[in-house]
């Protein structure tokens, strides 16, 4: 974990961003209370959202109390307790996005595309459960039935974020698909869960070739060998979903506020991003890439 690494490239990226989003925000109207100087800047409280996935600690407040204010005050002399850390994080939810957003790759004509579930509690405390009320939906996954919300993304076979997409667990996967191909040219590989001839027409205008499982009752097809070959390779989208979940921590039922929630869940993409290696099918040869 490189931890200057990544302060150097969250604290460009908010120097850049931020200033010019704030100046749109006074433009529209939209804010009219006065901005407080922090002890911690944008940077420092995004880079020590990405170290705690990186880190191994199971919960943000043990690696905060435990490890960054007992052996990190040299690299961040500024860090407030944690109650009010807490609060500030909530201000980075708009710099974080777009910094995960600039980090998305663009794409090499092969990518695959999935959802997968964020329980927000378990199915015996929906009644009861009022943080994300109103706000999460409930829906069935292929392991059950669960509370909460849905990511969506959409990876290259080198294993490279290209775009990703937070909705309710209600949504359907489809929905979100042609925003998050808005740049992408080339072949998307997805499950039963994603054929549709309205979204394959929608796609083929952009150039996209969506190419998926078929089911029982549907007349086969011919598939080129290739496409054959890495639909069945689909399972890396599977791998980056266990990794984002047990190892960046991007799913657990602790959350108390929907933003933090959101900040969580971006803080644990940026993570996987920052990687040393990530899972790849190993394809980009020429002898297979000719088969393309």
């Amino acid at each position: 974990m490189n931890v200057t690494q990544i302060f150097c490239d969250a604290d460009d990226f908010c120097q850049e961003f931020i200033p010019n989003w704030q100046k749109t925000l006074l433009e529209d109207g939209e804010t009219k209370t006065r901005i407080r100087a922090r002890s911690v800047c944008e940077g420092e409280i995004i880079t020590l959202m990405v170290c705690f996935h990186l880190s191994g600690y199971r919960t943000f407040k043990w690696f905060y109390l435990r490890h960054a204010q007992k052996f990190w005050m040299a690299k961040f002399p500024g860090l407030p307790s944690y109650n009010r850390f807490v609060e500030v994080m909530a201000d980075v939810l708009m710099p974080i996005a777009a910094f995960m957003q600039s980090r998305c790759g663009k794409g090499k004509g092969i990518a695959f595309v999935d959802s997968t579930s964020l329980c927000v509690c378990k199915n015996i405390r929906i009644p009861r459960h009022k943080t994300f009320q109103g706000v999460a939906g409930r829906s069935k996954s292929s392991t059950g039935w669960f509370y909460g919300f849905k990511l969506h993304l959409m990876v290259d076979d080198c294993g490279e974020i290209l775009s990703f997409s937070i909705t309710r667990g209600n949504v359907d996967d489809r929905v979100p698909v042609p925003k998050m191909t808005k740049n992408f040219i080339g072949k998307l590989f997805g499950d039963k869960g994603y054929i549709s001839k309205k979204l394959t027409e929608l796609l083929a205008i952009d150039d996209i070739k969506l190419i998926t499982k078929l089911q029982k009752n549907m007349k086969s097809k011919v598939i080129a060998l290739f496409d054959k070959i890495l639909l069945r390779k689909r399972s890396i989208i599977e791998t980056i979903n266990d990794q984002l979940k047990n190892i960046s921590q991007i799913e657990h039922s602790r959350h108390r506020s929907l933003t933090n929630c959101m900040i969580n869940v971006v803080a644990g993409l940026l993570a996987y991003s920052y990687q040393q290696k990530l899972p790849s099918l190993n394809i980009r040869v020429d002898a297979l890439l000719t088969l393309l």
